[in-house]
């Protein structure tokens, strides 16, 4: 059964690890797959962090939009996937680093990833996707 708007908002704010897909026909491949961090508000825009030479910040770059997916399997089966256009992608800041790892390390560990990522990571973005095409399902117990 889809989701009510509320409630697919809620759960994508939820800290899940989402699969990120986007686009990628250059390399004759499939679409690129990938899981990653993510920072969502009810009502925003959802944003990811990464290198901007990677390669999924140069296929999305190059596609101008990716989708997302998020979903549990307890205490129901549970799924949202979000696809939509790129808004901005602008330079990645320290704070939104701390941000983004609050929301998935424990509160002790994070001062020490950040503090590693800013050095270690490269030239990090935020890529703000404006979500636009929703599906979403409770499968209850299965």
């Amino acid at each position: 059964m889809a989701l009510p708007r509320t409630e697919r908002e809620l759960f994508l704010a939820e800290p899940h690890i989402a699969a990120l897909a986007v686009d990628a026909p250059e390399e004759g491949r499939a679409p690129l797959t990938v899981p990653i961090w993510y920072q969502y508000a009810p009502g925003g825009d959802l944003w990811v962090m990464t290198g901007r030479d990677s390669r999924k910040g140069t296929a999305i770059a190059a596609a101008g939009r990716f989708s997302i997916m998020v979903e549990r399997v307890s205490p129901t089966i549970r799924y949202v996937s979000v696809e939509g256009p790129v808004v901005a992608t602008l330079p990645a800041t320290r704070e939104q680093l701390v941000e983004i790892s609050s929301r998935y390390l424990p509160a002790e560990k994070v001062a020490g990833y950040v503090d590693f990522a800013w050095k270690e990571h490269g030239e990090q973005v935020v890529i703000h996707m404006r979500p636009q095409r929703w599906l979403s399902s409770d499968l209850g117990q299965v």
